[in-house]
């Protein structure tokens, strides 16, 4: 499946306009801050995707399959064909035992950097191992509805 450019571009500008937003756990709302989680869903929310968002995490555990079963039901689709491009999820694993969503900007990564406190933007390819890529397509939701 080969990425929509607009749609892509929606969901890069929504996650840089968040670029400064403080970091907080399961902080859903750029006013009082963002996790990974909620970085992502509002860049996929600016593009149309209504995701459905886990509950009651941690900053470590997880497991890969049932981030993955998250991601399917809203709408995201596993990329093993090709590389991720920009608008596409990234699934990093920055230590052990944790899992990162960032969002790819064509030319970097888009995050909620618990070390920095805050979300920036990196420029070229995450420093952790790559564990999966997604990208939403509507049309994937519909069918599942």
């Amino acid at each position: 499946m080969q990425p929509d450019e607009a749609r892509a571009a929606r969901i890069v500008s929504a996650a840089r306009a968040c670029i400064g937003v403080r970091f907080r756990v399961q902080g859903r709302d750029p006013e009082t801050g963002l996790d990974c989680v909620g970085l992502a869903a509002i860049s996929y929310r600016a593009a149309g995707a209504a995701p459905r968002l886990p509950a009651g995490y941690g900053l470590r555990g997880g497991d890969i399959r049932d981030v993955g079963r998250w991601l399917e039901a809203s709408g995201l689709v596993r990329i093993a064909d090709a590389p991720a491009g920009a608008g596409d999820l990234l699934l990093l694993a920055p230590g052990s035992r944790q899992l990162h969503l960032a969002v790819h900007s064509g030319t970097g990564f888009v995050h909620a950097d618990l070390g920095l406190r805050r979300v920036v933007e990196t420029p070229g390819d995450p420093p952790w191992p790559l564990l999966g890529s997604w990208r939403w397509h509507p049309e994937t939701v519909e069918r599942n509805s």
